[in-house]
């Protein structure tokens, strides 16, 4: 008896599933940070200290909640991921794929992964998560709830090292991800993966998946970002682009289906 053949679908959170920046709807609002104000400081402190800009956003939540005497527990973020707007479709559409393939294809495995360079807490308490194989994010440590340091940053180019991970079946951060294994023999080859993003912060992820045979989508939610899309498409690091529209009968629901057939046809 063969196994199912197993096709990933990885997506970016902010922009990707939500409208904006999900810290707009969460963490923002409630340390009352103007979010442009907050960007900019991250900005200087990265040219500044010549760090990682995901470490001194962590760093700087934790800073402003000190100092404004905020807590900010896992308790809290549960609470604030209530008031994150997705994109349309959301989270409707992965009740709908999942249908559509256990339906139309029954020796097909499909996973949802979300690698994100947000709080995993965040992602994690979403509406979204519980549809999720694995969410790979941004995290603190935490004692008694309360986070103490930064436990894991994800910036744009540690994404493409759980794009591997996925592939190679070590999802775990302690399982060594370079050992090698034949794509024939990777329990999701890059052939079987599709991923999904909105911006600069997954240029990476998407050449990676990409050039290594699978498929890469970017998607936009307004005249700008679109304009970035249309940039990324030109310059050959995605296949295609659309508009964040996951609703029944839209462009990218049609566009991932039709991927989905390219893919068990090619297998």
């Amino acid at each position: 008896m063969t196994m199912p053949e197993t096709i990933a679908i990885i997506y970016d959170f902010d922009g990707t599933l939500t409208k904006e920046s999900s810290l707009n709807y969460t963490i923002f609002p409630y340390l009352k940070i103007k979010p442009d104000e907050f960007w900019e400081l991250v900005n200087k402190e990265m040219q500044k200290d010549n760090a990682d800009w995901i470490l001194i956003f962590m760093r700087l939540v934790l800073e402003i909640a000190k100092n404004k005497k905020f807590k900010i527990t896992q308790k809290i973020l549960k609470k604030l991921v209530k008031n994150i707007i997705y994109v349309k479709g959301i989270p409707q559409y992965f009740e709908r794929i999942n249908t559509y393939i256990n339906k139309n294809f029954k020796d097909i495995n499909l996973r949802h992964y979300i690698i994100s360079g947000n709080l995993a807490e965040i992602v994690k308490f979403s509406k979204v998560a519980k549809y999720m194989k694995n969410i790979f994010a941004s995290s603190y440590y935490y004692k008694n709830g309360k986070p103490v340091f930064p436990l894991l940053a994800v910036n744009e180019t540690l994404k493409t090292q759980f794009i591997f991970r996925i592939s190679k079946g070590r999802e775990k951060m302690y399982e060594p991800v370079n050992d090698f294994i034949e794509h024939s023999k990777r329990p999701v080859p890059f052939k079987n993966i599709i991923y999904i993003g909105d911006g600069l912060t997954d240029i990476p992820s998407m050449a990676v998946v990409k050039n290594n045979g699978g498929h890469s989508i970017a998607v936009y939610n307004d005249t700008d970002s679109k304009k970035v899309c249309d940039k990324l498409l030109k310059e050959g690091r995605v296949h295609f682009i659309a508009k964040a529209d996951y609703s029944k009968g839209s462009k990218l629901e049609k566009l991932l289906k039709r991927i989905i057939a390219l893919i068990i046809k090619n297998n």
